[in-house]
């Protein structure tokens, strides 16, 4: 299955920013809280922002490669979400953070989640898909 290629990325990129959170958690020495160390605070978003996008686009990559979505979009929609998280979180980590940078990543994170969601429904209800 396709949708296991940007899983297993995913999966990677998700132990590389919980990293990122233990190594800014010793160098603030907070174990609990961030102390408004803002390094903390900007990695702990960085993992919580992805985890709150990821598995629900992942969802939804899966059940529109099973009901028979054609392989060029599965890629397509994986390589954009891909992309998009890896854009916010680098971006968001930083402290010279860049706002066009994360625009552009939430943008192409939602246009996946949008797409992937009126294509199941166009299906569903129409039988159309793309």
């Amino acid at each position: 299955m396709i949708v296991s290629i940007y899983a297993a990325i995913l999966a990677l990129v998700y132990v590389q920013l919980s990293m990122y959170v233990v190594k800014a958690r010793r160098k603030a020495q907070k174990s609990i809280g961030t102390g408004e160390d803002e390094g903390l605070i900007r990695a702990i978003r960085a993992h919580g922002n992805f985890i709150e996008y990821v598995p629900f686009a992942l969802i939804l990559l899966f059940l529109n490669e099973y009901q028979g979505l054609a392989s060029h979009y599965c890629h397509l929609f994986g390589a954009a979400l891909v992309l998009g998280r890896l854009l916010h979180a680098s971006n968001i980590a930083q402290s010279n953070e860049q706002l066009k940078i994360r625009v552009v990543s939430m943008v192409l994170t939602f246009s996946v989640i949008v797409l992937l969601a009126v294509s199941l429904l166009l299906d569903a209800t129409l039988g159309l898909y793309l």
